[in-house]
């Protein structure tokens, strides 16, 4: 069981999925790939490719051309930040020379170690993680351990949380929360950041703690071995449609006075709402918060390949298909949390 500690414990254990890669990068100092430790989270798949050499690494392409290969680290398979990941693949290597070998990681922590540590050139993090890497404190992955080669590409839609759990657990408000087994993401995840500061924010202290990928609590939701389950992402997520298809869903709200608490204590919250008929069997609007996705990378990325990325994703925005409605040119700025990088800045500013 967890108690008001629980948020520090977690902190303490992040290094198990994200932390050890910042172990070894002294701060953020770091480009050269050393101190991470490149291992994959359980149940993450790999895109073929996922053995390239990390780093920019020169090969040989179709016709005698060189083409540079950047490693690009997403979320888990369930989530959204993977198969968002893979349309970006699709729009940058069909408008540049450069390869993007996604992988599937444990998310926002693990994915700042990694852009830390030079094993990632970009990844998709979550801005209230960015912020907390950048200024080295919020959590204890980051406390005196700043990183302060992270800067930023662009912000990219609202990531909902989503408190899901089926009907026959009788949980339809947070307070059921007490005495639940829930779990609140892969270890090291934004996910399990953001659960465990609802959590604490509401008072719900007495509950049992499960860490899996969404696909992972999804089985765990069907086989009745949690009660409930956080997942950060934008709308849909896969991982809940799926179980919304199999089984009757219950999305719990946060709203009201828990909403208002949770942003006091975490002002990067939102308010967001989860339309109705986004996921099957769910036909009202559920209020809740939202943080913000972002495209991320490190200081030692040369501008030209910032800039050339950054201009073959929102060039052609119209090639995409997952969020859509949120990714543009005029709001890529919008909930920015750390300093933007050169490459970056040139193509907005242009």
């Amino acid at each position: 069981m967890t108690n008001n500690s629980t948020r520090r414990r977690f902190l303490k254990t992040a290094g198990v999925a994200g932390v050890a890669a910042l172990a070894g990068c002294g701060g953020g100092d770091g480009g050269d790939g050393e101190g991470g430790d490149g291992e994959m989270t359980e149940g993450d798949d790999m895109t073929e490719g996922d053995d390239m050499t990390e780093g920019d690494d020169m090969t040989e392409g179709d016709g005698g051309d060189m083409e540079t290969r950047l490693s690009w680290h997403a979320g888990g398979t369930g989530g959204t930040y993977f198969p968002l990941s893979n349309e970006f693949k699709t729009v940058v290597e069909d408008n540049t020379d450069f390869t993007l070998n996604v992988q599937s990681t444990g998310a926002s922590v693990e994915n700042v170690g990694s852009l830390a540590s030079g094993d990632a050139d970009f990844a998709l993090i979550q801005n209230d993680i960015a912020s907390f890497a950048k200024n080295g404190t919020g959590i204890d992955a980051f406390e005196d351990n700043a990183v302060e080669n992270l800067q930023g590409v662009a912000t990219l839609y609202p990531e909902t949380i989503t408190l899901v759990t089926l009907a026959d657990t009788g949980i339809t408000q947070l307070s059921d929360l007490e005495g639940a087994t829930i779990n609140t993401g892969d270890l090291g995840s934004g996910t399990q950041v953001n659960a465990l500061q609802i959590l604490e924010s509401v008072g719900i202290s007495d509950f049992s703690e499960q860490n899996a990928s969404f696909s992972q609590a999804a089985d765990q939701l069907r086989n009745g071995d949690i009660d409930a389950a956080f997942v950060v992402g934008g709308w849909p997520v896969g991982a809940i449609e799926d179980l919304a298809n199999t089984n009757d869903l219950v999305i719990v709200p946060i709203s009201g006075d828990n909403r208002e608490a949770a942003k006091e204590d975490a002002s990067w919250f939102a308010d967001d709402t989860i339309p109705g008929g986004t996921y099957t069997g769910v036909e009202e609007d559920v209020e809740t918060v939202a943080v913000q996705a972002m495209i991320a990378t490190n200081a030692e990325q040369p501008e030209s390949t910032v800039e050339g990325v950054t201009a073959a994703i929102f060039d052609n925005v119209d090639d995409l298909s997952i969020k859509t409605d949120f990714i543009s040119k005029e709001s890529a700025q919008d909930g920015m949390s750390v300093e933007l990088h050169p490459g970056a800045a040139a193509y907005f500013d242009a």
